[in-house]
């Protein structure tokens, strides 16, 4: 398997991220974890994961390790693909989204393009078993932000706005802040 590749990016496209390592072009599937961390850089180091089928090999890349472990873990529940598991990693953080398995938050998954809500319920449902309870207390986080995070969502779909939208006005609010503060930023930030 290969689980690194360290290179430069040499190109970009629909099809992802393409490195350049010792004169081989590696076409991979990047997060956009792994895109951020190519822009600009000369090299680059990539976590990866290759997905073999009977027709292809594919070849996923992460900004790092924690990603590609969620990615795998996700690649174990029924009806989730290598797409949809990169959709999901790409998202939001890996921390994040174990939050969102450890709180039993499905509608965080249904707000990802592609997620309905029974393949939102059996990603929760399948990987909370899976996730130990130290990998989603997030180090630095204050109490009870984890559940501040699903009243503000909550807060703003009563407003109007659909989850995904909720999920992308929350997304550059800082998450340690009260519940009321991240959906008045949020809104403010809207309203600019």
């Amino acid at each position: 398997m290969i689980a690194r590749l360290r290179g430069t990016a040499v190109g970009r496209g629909p099809e992802g991220l393409v490195l350049d390592v010792n004169g081989v072009g590696y076409l991979v599937a990047a997060s956009s974890g792994a895109l951020r961390k190519a822009d600009g850089a000369g090299e680059v180091v990539v976590e990866t994961y290759l997905h073999v089928r009977e027709d292809t090999l594919q070849l996923y890349g992460f900004a790092d390790a924690a990603e590609r472990e969620l990615f795998t873990q996700l690649l174990t529940v029924n009806g989730v693909g290598p797409k949809v598991a990169l959709a999901i990693v790409s998202g939001s953080s890996p921390g994040e989204l174990r939050r969102a398995i450890a709180l039993e938050d499905a509608a965080r998954f249904q707000a990802i393009p592609g997620i309905g809500k029974k393949t939102a319920e059996r990603i929760v449902l399948e990987l909370k078993g899976k996730l130990g309870a130290e990998e989603v207390t997030p180090i630095g986080t204050a109490p009870g932000a984890g559940t501040g995070h699903v009243t503000a969502r909550d807060a703003l779909v009563e407003l109007g706005y659909s989850l995904a939208e909720a999920e992308a006005a929350l997304a550059s609010v800082d998450p340690a802040l009260p519940a009321e503060e991240r959906v008045r930023l949020a809104l403010r930030r809207a309203a600019a």
